[in-house]
């Protein structure tokens, strides 16, 4: 629980008075102008949020390698901070992130349109704004298929959510149908793209709030720096800056955005009391407001449009009241008793009377001295960390979730908590604090951490996809870790019919929380098998388990944890591998590294200082992680030394990079340039231009069967202006484009071999594809 400081206690009273609200709407994390978002939230004072159709689950990773719904944890997480900065809340619809789309049409066919426009009439109707604002257009200004889908959806929720024929489903859970007043595009000018013109409706939001010490530019900036996963780091701007509007639909605004809307309190006796509260504030005693405060929640008690939350927050605020309810360890397990204290305090400078009741009990604080409640809660099988829309397998697009009431959360809704009852001189204020984790790190000081409930036992495995190759057995490694004490049971592998298992089960006993036991399997494939998938059951006393554990640490975000369930592809692969050895330099962060160790590659990371001072003339192979030349300053100084190990006879395969933000654009022995041109459509048909290239053909034979199974994409960032040394192969394109050779460049250099790579192996590696193995493992041949 927060404690607010004067400054931000009178910005908070100065917010009473109003009751306005704006949604604003775009795709993914990043979408939102957060600079416009901190001016409405703190400056206009109207209740704000930012509606993000995904979580960015389809993007890349500055910051590590993780991938797709992993990464769309992340993202949720460095949203959620953001919004703590401008001061907007944030909501989500089920849509996922596929992957980059170029056009409306192709995202709503991988969505299902017709439930995300639901999921925004849905907040809409909860949220009930006055204005309804887009970031994008509805066409390919917009530049990105879920971009100009985000505005399509954004204009005609607009037009259903007044509509009671509309998902009239809906109206049976708790809201009711809601007219917007109007709904404008926030035009932009922005790279070579101004969709801005003088007589749009323009505001300066580049204003100084004294009370903050901070305008708006900086406000946003210091936002937008959470997105770290994304590299968008940013310069604070101070001065004035301009915002711009199109009308969509609903009444123009010819003035302001709430032109027409009358986004103040209407009571007269509230807005006097209020500006009462405001003239006699004191910024060294805000507990001198209290008395005035508690008489405005007795006056406000029947409004309906008035913030009750905020002005509950404002007169524990000026009680100096403070609490929390923490646990002694990280994690408990299903069945146990968690022992919760919850510790609380009030230091107003006069003569107030504060209670709190738990659960029953009430205790009496005291000026200034540290009060703490006790009490213990059971863990139920329902309140296992796991993400609400990843508790169900789901397709590509879209997150299944069944229960309406969780649509537009960022995360679960109904985690542990505490319910406390605090008494204010006989004002009750009802406060839900989350049960969290509290240590003192060494380095960091008091920190906190969020309760994780799991499963008795977890069986992970290290890895989504199993390579058979050739059809031979392979050992598979699971780790299995207890979360609770004197835990005994079988892990048991799941496979189809005439795979097999040896052993066919393996019995653990562990004894302290926290024990760990790696179990090892070798399976074998059945005959003439290409895939599989295998499940593993925990089995304790006849009840039983199938999920793994993953953790994700990063110091801008609070801890993630997650129960995925325990299963795994298994695909049967017909591969030869030449040369055995590979060096590989890591860029952002990517899994194909242990993939190729998956198929009997040796591979020894390299940094680029190790590069410069090492004989590479013993790896068979050296390959540069994905965005290494946008992420490592010494990409350019590296570039000598690595040309010549490929001129004195080795291999050198360079994965995509982006084509801005490079530390170095001198790739290869000749020159070519990366542009933003992809192939997204993963199943796009791919032709091989010099179908007898060795490439083609060594070790491995490369069909059309070998680009089957793809996911998200078939490459980014393509090369161009590609020097005629270089050898050109594959031809791919998206329904309605122009063929396109510059997913793969390939040139013989010394007694060597250069290969420049933009085909999105960093995806399919992992995922197990069988035929992206096979093109790879040639690459990296002689």
């Amino acid at each position: 629980m927060k404690q607010l400081n004067s400054a931000e206690i009178a910005q908070g009273i100065a917010t009473l008075s109003v009751k306005g609200s704006v949604l604003y709407i775009a795709a993914h994390p990043d979408d939102e102008n957060t600079r416009l978002l901190a001016y409405l939230a703190k400056e206009a004072k109207v209740r704000t949020a930012y509606l993000s159709l995904t979580r960015g689950d389809g993007g890349q990773n500055l910051i590590g390698n993780e991938q797709a719904e992993l990464l769309g944890q992340i993202r949720t997480q460095e949203l959620l901070a953001a919004r703590k900065v401008d001061g907007a809340e944030q909501f989500f619809s089920r849509a996922n992130d596929f992957g980059f789309s170029k056009t409306s049409d192709e995202t709503f066919k991988i969505w299902g349109k017709e439930q995300i426009l639901a999921d925004a009439v849905w907040v809409i109707r909860k949220f009930r704004p006055d204005v309804i604002i887009t970031r994008f257009p509805e066409d390919a200004r917009a530049g990105h298929g879920h971009h100009a889908a985000s505005a399509i959806i954004a204009r005609e929720a607009f037009v259903a959510a007044a509509d009671p024929k509309m998902f009239p489903e809906q109206l049976k859970n708790g809201v009711t149908v809601w007219r917007t007043k109007r709904i404008l595009w926030n035009t932009y000018n922005f790279g070579n793209n101004n969709t801005t013109a003088p007589d749009q409706l323009k505001i300066n939001v580049g204003l100084f709030n004294p009370l903050l010490g901070k305008n708006y530019g900086e406000i946003a900036a210091i936002s937008r720096t959470n997105h770290k996963s994304q590299g968008f780091g940013s310069a604070l701007q101070r001065g004035e800056a301009f915002e711009y509007f199109s009308h969509t639909a609903g009444e123009p605004a010819k003035t302001s955005l709430f032109d027409g809307i009358n986004i103040s309190v209407e009571n007269k006796q509230i807005l006097a009391l209020l500006k009462q509260i405001q003239e006699q504030y004191k910024i060294s005693q805000p507990s001198a407001s209290l008395p005035s405060l508690l008489k405005l929640k007795k006056l406000a008690a029947n409004e309906q449009h008035f913030n009750h939350q905020l002005l509950n927050e404002m007169i524990m605020a000026c009680a100096g009241l403070w609490a929390e309810a923490v646990v002694p360890e990280v994690n408990y397990a299903v069945g146990d008793s968690i022992p919760v204290t919850v510790n609380a305090i009030y230091r107003a400078s006069g003569p107030v009377k504060v209670s709190g009741q738990l659960k029953g009990s009430t205790i009496n604080l005291q000026d200034n001295r540290l009060s703490s409640m006790k009490y213990a809660v059971k863990a139920s099988k329902s309140d296992v960390t796991q993400p609400y829309y990843l508790q169900n397998e789901h397709p590509i697009g879209y997150y299944i979730i069944h229960k309406q009431e969780q649509i537009g959360h960022p995360e679960n809704s109904n985690g542990l908590t505490a319910k406390v009852q605090f008494d204010v001189e006989g004002e009750k204020i009802d406060v839900n604090l989350p049960i969290l984790y509290k240590f003192t790190d060494p380095i960091k000081g008091e920190q906190y951490q969020p309760l994780v409930i799991a499963p008795k036992v977890t069986a992970t495995l290290s890895d989504q996809a199993y390579l058979f190759v050739n059809g031979q057995p392979k050992a598979i490694e699971v780790n299995l870790k207890s979360f609770t004490k004197n835990v005994a049971g079988d892990l048991i592998p799941v496979l189809p019919v005439g795979w097999k298992s040896s052993p066919e089960k393996i019995s653990f006993s562990l004894t302290q929380k926290g024990d760990g036991q790696l179990a090892i399997f070798t399976i074998t494939p059945a005959a003439n098998a290409s895939s599989a998938v295998l499940s593993l059951d925990v089995n304790i006393a006849g009840d039983t388990e199938s999920k793994g554990f993953k953790t994700i640490r990063y110091d801008h975000i609070p801890n993630i944890t997650l129960f995925p369930n325990a299963t795994a592809k298994l695909e049967v692969v017909d591969i030869k591998i030449a040369g055995k050895r590979i060096a590989y330099l890591d860029g952002a962060g990517d899994l194909v590294a242990g993939a190729l160790q998956q198929i009997g590659y040796e591979v020894v990371h390299l940094s680029t200082s190790q590069v410069m001072l090492s004989e590479l003339s013993g790896y068979d192979a050296i390959v540069t992680g994905v965005r290494f030349f946008n992420v490592n300053e010494e990409a350019r100084n590296v570039h000598t030394k690595l040309m010549d190990y490929v001129k004195n006879g080795g291999v050198l395969l360079e994965q995509y990079n982006v084509n801005n933000g490079l530390k170095s654009a001198n790739f290869g022995p000749y020159p070519f340039r990366l542009v933003n041109k992809r192939v997204t459509e993963e199943d796009a048909k791919v032709t091989f231009i010099k179908p007898n290239h060795v490439a083609l053909n060594s070790p491995n034979k490369i069909t059309a069967k070998d680009f089957e199974g793809w996911v998200q994409e078939r490459g980014l960032y393509f090369a161009d202006n590609i020097d005629p040394q270089y050898e050109t192969i594959l031809r791919m394109n998206d329904t309605g484009e122009t063929a396109n050779d510059g997913s793969l460049l390939i040139a013989n250099y010394g007694k060597g071999k250069f290969v420049y790579t933009s085909l999105s192996f960093f995806r399919q590696l992992p995922a197990g594809v069988p035929g992206a193995y096979r093109l790879f493992a040639n690459f990296l041949a002689k």
